[in-house]
């Protein structure tokens, strides 16, 4: 039997009207959440689901030195490293920006790294569903100027994927060397992140979790390549000045009144103050 030790409670359920029957949660798992469906991925790209915690006045990172990343907004909540964990878990790749990579500090994108506690359940959970060990780690660059000695890019035991242009990709391999972990994939003198996904659905990655930047959830958007999303609302407030400026959710793109992106909820879910919103992007 899977032992699953969890956040320390099961999340509170206020809304759910997730559909489908198939490819469902263990027990175990949606126990403590929901059984949470997994749809089948599109011929042409991975199904791909985004992730984020934000303040209740919608920011996303105070955006100072060692202090870009989402722990300092869900100031640390057991239930949403949890669910982040999860999240991984069900990803057989987790997509980036090389922003994120040179702010990361130590931090590697994997269940187990989110959250030690369940790393075992987490494992047998990906193993159930047929996938790696870890999550293949696909990152975005256009100029492939990437830390030497980022922890994420420097061990054989987490496959790497950098995704840029032609110059990119001799930037990156100048500064990182010959890594046998670490591949390629060139777009040519752009970088086209429709390319980019066809490729990774060709390499068999059928879920895709996207932890990256506002910059690039704004431009995986923009180009219609977000399927779902799911938000914690952390209850803290955060605020902006000229000196201090905060991104927000989406950044790099701004949304005509006519037919702007929209969202369908399909769950809410709460523990303590925080909620834990999981939405659908309408086609």
């Amino acid at each position: 039997m899977l032992t699953v030790n969890g956040p320390g409670a099961a999340f509170t359920t206020l809304f759910d009207e997730q559909d489908g029957t198939e490819r469902v949660l263990p027990p175990e798992f949606a126990a403590l959440y929901a059984s949470w469906p997994l749809p089948q991925p599109a011929d042409e790209r991975p199904f791909t689901y985004v992730n984020f915690v934000m303040s209740h006045d919608g920011r996303v990172s105070f955006n100072e030195p060692g202090h870009h990343g989402g722990s300092d907004i869900s100031r640390r909540d057991d239930h949403d490293r949890w669910l982040m964990g999860l999240l991984r878990a069900r990803a057989d790749a987790v997509i980036v920006g090389g922003s994120s990579i040179k702010t990361a500090g130590n931090h590697v994108w994997t269940p187990a790294a989110v959250f030690p506690e369940d790393a075992e359940a987490f494992a047998a959970l990906r193993n159930h569903e047929g996938r790696r060990e870890v999550p293949l780690l696909v990152v975005l660059t256009r100029s492939g100027n990437l830390p030497k000695h980022a922890p994420t890019l420097d061990n054989p035991e987490l496959p790497v994927l950098i995704a840029t242009t032609a110059d990119g990709a001799r930037q990156a391999q100048e500064i990182l060397g010959d890594r046998e972990w670490v591949r390629y994939f060139e777009t040519g003198a752009e970088l086209d992140q429709h390319v980019v996904m066809q490729h990774l659905r060709q390499q068999n990655i059928a879920t895709l979790l996207c932890e990256a930047g506002p910059q690039v959830y704004g431009a995986l958007l923009r180009d219609n390549l977000i399927d779902e999303a799911f938000v914690t609302i952390s209850p803290i407030m955060m605020g902006e000045t000229d000196e201090r400026r905060r991104p927000s959710l989406i950044e790099g793109v701004a949304f005509g009144y006519e037919q702007p992106p929209q969202l369908r909820l399909l769950s809410i879910h709460r523990h303590d103050s925080h909620l834990y919103l999981h939405s659908r992007y309408e086609r």
